[in-house]
């Protein structure tokens, strides 16, 4: 009679087990698509602008998705600012400007406010609310 290594049926299971388990992860991965962080371009082909306080109208934003402010940096930045600020339109001490024209901010759970920092330019309407579950 021949003589079985120790363990193997016990091996031979948990092979099987393991095979299973991978087959079943295959099948919900194929079937379930993984959701995958969008990127949106703050106003559009327009970019952002006066009267951008519409854009996000319509919208679903999620944790993750990345927004880019794409403008003429010479008369233009971008600041992520409070509730306060954003009503008002004021401009907080401190607050971090971008400056690039072509600017992305990840978004995290929550609401975020963006002004145009420049003299009047928020009163104008370039100022955003995006809301991310």
């Amino acid at each position: 009679m021949a003589a079985r290594g120790r363990g193997s049926a016990c091996n031979g299971a948990a092979v099987l087990g393991a095979a299973a388990v991978l087959a079943i992860g295959f099948l919900v991965m194929s079937i379930v698509p993984l959701a995958e962080a969008a990127r949106y371009t703050v106003g559009d082909s327009s970019g952002w602008r006066f009267y951008a306080e519409g854009w996000a109208k319509g919208k679903t934003f999620r944790a993750g998705d990345v927004l880019e402010f794409k403008y003429n940096a010479a008369v233009h930045d971008v600041a992520a600012v409070d509730l306060a600020a954003y009503r008002s339109c004021t401009v907080p001490k401190g607050v971090r400007k971008m400056r690039s024209g072509r600017d992305k901010v990840t978004l995290r759970k929550g609401t975020h406010y963006f002004i145009c920092t420049e003299p009047g330019h928020c009163k104008a309407g370039m100022k955003l609310a995006v809301r991310a579950i």
